[in-house]
């Protein structure tokens, strides 16, 4: 794809993740207003205003501590961690990525923290199942995501979709109270309003699941970008849908992919890699002895019931 191709799918993503997001907080502030008026909607949108300018450092870290992840150090594993800087050092971001290791089976990989202070987490079970090639694809993918600030949209996105829940529980709440005063007749409640409210949790949901779709192709892009080899992410994308299926999706079909597509959080795999495939060039921005770097080898992945947790 040459440059012009790159800078169009680049500006579609940025324009809807624009405006899906003003939709986000036009429904908050939309619900504050049919809850307290024009107090309300400045209130949605001044906590809106407030959760922007936060840096999402102590949620990356509180996350982190969760899933009972430890630091991967340079000497357990220099090959990801040469791959991280020299990511980091094409996505001009101001530090790389510091790595942790995150003992479970699952195939998973999230970043954390923010462009100043960047977490990227692996779990066992994707470090056993890709090759360095494809690992290098899914830290590019994070990488992106921290490069393009989708921490900071994807927090801001969450922040105004509790806040929207917490207006229509407000709402339930002062029905509930309300109920006496209703029966006899000393109050009136404008229905359309009310039910308006209530189902605003709701559409903030489907907008936040959208903007968290855009977002996921928006970061396949730039990663492609900062690889120079698209397939490596589409292989991997490949390999982590195969290892992730279980005997839960025989018997609930559908399980973690619901349809229809717009309830998932994430994007298809066959359409994330159909897209992967046409950014196709045939050459690779990397030297081969990349691939032939050593992982080096940690204690196996451990289950709990849980399943995340060590």
């Amino acid at each position: 794809m040459n440059m012009a191709g790159w800078q169009r799918h680049a500006l579609v993503n940025r324009l809807q993740s624009l405006l899906l997001l003003s939709l986000l907080l036009l429904i908050s502030a939309g619900a504050g207003w049919l809850l307290w008026g024009a107090e309300g909607f400045w209130l949605a949108l001044g906590a809106s205003l407030v959760a922007m300018l936060l840096e999402p450092v102590a949620a990356g870290r509180l996350t982190l501590a969760l899933y009972g992840a430890r630091p991967l150090e340079p000497v357990q594993a220099p090959a990801l961690h040469r791959l991280v800087a020299t990511l980091a050092e094409r996505s001009d971001l101001p530090v790389a990525p510091r790595l942790y290791r995150v003992p479970s089976n699952l195939a998973n990989a999230f970043a954390v923290g923010s462009r100043r202070a960047p977490a990227i987490a692996l779990t066992d079970g994707l470090l056993a199942t890709l090759n360095l090639r494809e690992i290098a694809g899914v830290l590019a993918h994070e990488i992106a995501h921290i490069a393009n600030g989708d921490l900071r949209v994807m927090g801001l996105a969450d922040y105004v979709s509790r806040l929207t829940h917490l207006f229509a529980l407000t709402a339930q709440l002062m029905l509930l109270l309300s109920l006496p005063a209703l029966a006899s007749g000393r109050i009136e409640i404008e229905w359309g309003g009310l039910l308006l409210l209530l189902f605003s949790p709701h559409l903030a949901l489907l907008a936040q699941l959208g903007l968290s779709r855009v977002r996921e192709f928006d970061a396949d892009l730039l990663a492609a970008r900062l690889t120079g080899d698209p397939m490596g992410l589409a292989a991997a994308l490949a390999k982590i849908e195969a290892v992730s299926r279980s005997w839960r999706t025989w018997l609930f079909p559908g399980w973690g992919n619901p349809e229809p597509s717009w309830l998932r959080t994430h994007p298809a795999t066959e359409a994330r890699i159909a897209r992967l495939q046409a950014l196709e060039t045939g050459a690779t921005a990397w030297q081969d002895e990349y691939w032939n770097w050593p992982v080096a080898a940690d204690a196996g992945p451990r289950w709990r019931l849980g399943g995340i947790w060590r």
